[in-house]
């Protein structure tokens, strides 16, 4: 059998094998390879969305209820800020009349003129009440001048009933002599009676000058109460002038509520006229409208149709789990597969040698987590690589490797085989490195 040559060329039974030498070198490569760099990462999935509010999609809703009259855009078009989208008209009886507006400011206008009314009858009682104030003084100022005048009276009088006593007790006595000498004889009878007669003068210019003196003292006793009741008939007077002032008082302030209340109802009526036509609030595209036909009725703040703006700043909005939470801060870089773009994938510990994958840094981490369980991490591009393709869009699915530290193969393998959790993430100062960790 040893001649046969098949046999030699099967069976080298006493010849050497290069087996170890193969095996030597995939010893060593294996060695070299676990010491090679490798990222420690975590996957997620997101959705694309934008950094600012008023870039998202924005839904259009109707400010108050009416009915739909005529539409002014259809699905898919595009629109600049400003244009008008429907127009809807009034179904509420309260707004039907075409002429409210025009008949509430009427209504204004002549409030206002009631208001200016009043306004003006304040002034003229404040003048009535200032008028009666000075007539009160004026009447005042008389009474007691005549007062004065009324002492100086008195006076005078007092002395002429002074002068008419004396006057009546001499002719008394002289009456008193002349009967004593009548009696002796000593003068005619026609002297005696002419000596009464002037007695009884006397005492008629005494009563006279007494009843003058009792007439003024009267008067002067009227006139001090006259002068008392001045001050309440005026009072009164004046008491009533400013009943009917505090009463146009209140009517102003309650005609100035009214016309703030229909100044309100103009203003409200002008912008409610402007609502019947829906304007778009920003450029973009029209997506899912919501109703349709003519004449469909619709509620106040009733959702019409949805505006998306045409080139917002995309961010990308990623959920990672609580247990990898502690490992994310802002500034850590991330790495992009947007859906619909192909990409080869080194989903491990290479995600900077994949192709088609993009760039991104950690903007945000929420501290509130989701109902789905998960926290949100807002991430925005990273204009130091390539830029995000323009032909994403927003809602679009993502899927996110976030990158932690680089560590050796072996320490990784060693790791995963203990169930340790990956180490945490600091990020470097270096300006010019690949990648902030």
């Amino acid at each position: 059998m040893e001649n046969f040559k098949s046999f030699n060329l099967i069976y080298k039974q006493g010849k050497s094998t290069e087996i170890r030498f193969w095996f030597i070198g995939l010893l060593i490569l294996s060695i070299a390879i676990i010491f090679l760099p490798w990222t420690q990462n975590i996957q997620t999935k997101g959705n694309i969305t934008s950094l600012y509010q008023e870039q998202k999609p924005q839904k259009i809703y109707s400010p108050i209820a009416g009915k739909i009259s005529y539409w002014r855009v259809k699905e898919g078009d595009v629109v600049n800020q400003g244009d008008t989208l429907v127009k809807i008209t009034e179904i509420k009886e309260d707004y039907l009349d075409p002429n409210l507006i025009a008949r509430t400011q009427d209504q204004l206008n002549a409030k206002k003129g009631s208001l200016e009314y009043y306004i003006q009858k304040v002034q003229a009682t404040d003048a009535q009440i200032a008028n009666l104030r000075q007539s009160k003084s004026l009447k005042k100022s008389q009474l007691e001048n005549k007062l004065r005048q009324l002492d100086q009276k008195i006076t005078a009088e007092k002395a002429e009933f002074t002068a008419a006593s004396n006057e009546q007790n001499l002719a008394k006595d002289q009456l008193d002599r002349y009967q004593q000498m009548y009696k002796e004889g000593l003068i005619s009878q026609t002297q005696f009676q002419q000596r009464n007669v002037t007695a009884q003068n006397a005492i008629a210019k005494k009563i006279a000058a007494e009843n003058k003196v009792n007439q003024t003292v009267q008067e002067i006793s009227n006139t001090q109460i006259e002068l008392k009741s001045v001050d309440q008939e005026y009072e009164e007077k004046i008491n009533k002038a400013n009943s009917e002032r505090l009463q146009s008082l209140g009517q102003i302030e309650t005609n100035k509520g009214e016309v703030a209340k229909l100044s309100n109802q103009v203003t409200n009526y002008s912008i409610r006229n402007g609502m019947y036509y829906i304007l778009a609030p920003q450029s973009g595209q029209v997506i899912q409208s919501k109703k349709a036909g003519i004449g469909e009725i619709i509620k106040d703040g009733e959702e019409l149709l949805t505006i998306v703006p045409q080139s917002p700043n995309y961010a990308v909005e990623v959920f990672v789990r609580p247990v990898d939470l502690p490992l994310i801060a802002p500034g850590q870089s991330i790495r992009f597969i947007f859906d619909g773009f192909p990409a080869i994938v080194f989903a491990g510990g290479w995600p900077e040698q994949s192709y088609g994958t993009f760039s991104g840094k950690i903007l945000v981490v929420e501290n509130a987590i989701n109902p789905n369980g998960l926290f949100r991490v807002i991430v925005q591009e990273d204009a130091r690589y390539k830029k995000w393709p323009k032909q994403i869009k927003i809602g679009a699915g993502v899927k996110g490797i976030i990158l932690l530290n680089d560590v050796p193969l072996w320490y990784e393998l060693w790791r995963n085989i203990n169930g340790f959790p990956p180490d945490f993430y600091q990020a470097k100062n270096d300006k010019n490195a690949a990648y902030e960790k």
